[in-house]
């Protein structure tokens, strides 16, 4: 049988590849499980050759430490396989470019640094095929990130509110400002396709976060059905009221038995104009990790659990995307009722 689903997406890789800056001589290593779409494999392993870069496409064992499954949730460390094996970080560390194909990544994983200080690029891709081409990042996405940093980076205060009460007040002191932009071009970065937004680390956020229905639930993959109250001290979520979904969200922190798990993590805005945020509800949960609500303009991101920044190391790690929510910088909105300022 031909596998033509691979060669469809030659196109769309060659493109991503050449956003990456990959260069003829460049030495592309594509890290896959046995679990990894193998068209994706093919796929990248073309774009490479046709870019004329040299290529290696490993295949290690599946297999997490994380307690939560691995469907794609963008909460776990990576694989046992690599994490301890240095035979294999050292291949990472010795690559131009990664593309990691695996189902979970290292982003929470201390390897990931390591390898990234090497001056390696890596690309995670997970998402499914019509997520991916119809997210496709321009060039030009780069700039419109790195104003958002700067207009973070100028700012004191970051205030979130909502017409459901959301009323939030973050210190942007120490927050360390990031994008994630799509592509991973510079020696040393790590990037998401798909993917487009602001995000910051604040270590001190206080106030009131209301969940509305239709906001979404991460990596659970679910839409929120009822109301959900969350009072936040000093980054430290003191109390979770509501109906079904509040109750959902205090048994999967109570059951984490983590102590991070109910510390504020990341937050911050989304800016991919072309995020979809009903892909959540069209497609299996293992077909995607949910880049369309993540990512999705207007957005208000937060997360729960890790902080690499405070030396929380955690894998309970809750994303949740909020719409309708008005984001300011200092009293200036970069945010309105859930629509980016341009």
């Amino acid at each position: 049988m031909f596998d033509l689903q691979s060669v469809d997406l030659v196109d769309a890789f060659t493109k991503q590849l050449t956003l990456c800056k990959l260069t003829p001589g460049e030495h592309v290593v594509i890290l896959s499980e046995p679990t990894s779409r193998p068209d994706y494999v093919a796929a990248t392993f073309g774009a490479a050759r046709a870019l004329g870069a040299h290529v290696v496409a490993a295949t290690v064992p599946a297999g997490s430490p994380s307690p939560t499954p691995s469907t794609h949730t963008g909460a776990g460390p990576g694989l046992v396989a690599v994490l301890e094996d240095t035979v294999t970080q050292s291949l990472l560390r010795n690559a131009d470019l990664v593309v990691d194909l695996t189902r979970e990544g290292f982003i929470h994983a201390p390897l990931q640094q390591t390898i990234l200080d090497s001056g390696t690029r890596i690309l995670f891709v997970c998402d499914a095929p019509e997520v991916l081409t119809r997210n496709m990042p321009a060039e030009t996405d780069k700039a419109d990130v790195l104003v958002a940093v700067e207009r973070v980076r100028a700012a004191r205060t970051m205030t979130v509110t909502s017409p459901h009460g959301t009323d939030l007040t973050v210190d942007l002191e120490n927050c360390h400002p990031g994008f994630q932009t799509g592509f991973a071009d510079d020696p040393g970065r790590w990037d998401h396709w798909p993917s487009k937004m602001c995000l910051i680390w604040p270590e001190i956020t206080n106030g009131t976060i209301v969940l509305a229905p239709g906001d979404i639930l991460l990596p659970f993959k679910e839409f929120v059905r009822s109301e959900v109250t969350l009072t936040v001290v000093a980054g430290h979520i003191e109390s979770v009221t509501g109906g079904a979904d509040a109750a959902l969200l205090e048994m999967y922190m109570a059951d984490s038995q983590d102590k991070w798990a109910r510390y504020t993590s990341h937050m911050g805005w989304g800016l991919m104009r072309t995020a979809d945020w009903f892909a959540t509800e069209m497609y299996s949960k293992h077909e995607i990790m949910g880049m369309d609500a993540r990512a999705h303009a207007g957005n208000f991101l937060w997360s729960t659990g890790p902080h690499p920044f405070l030396g929380r190391d955690s894998y309970a790690h809750l994303d949740i995307a909020m719409r309708s929510c008005t984001v300011a910088l200092d009293g200036t909105p970069v945010v309105v009722d859930g629509a980016l300022v341009d």
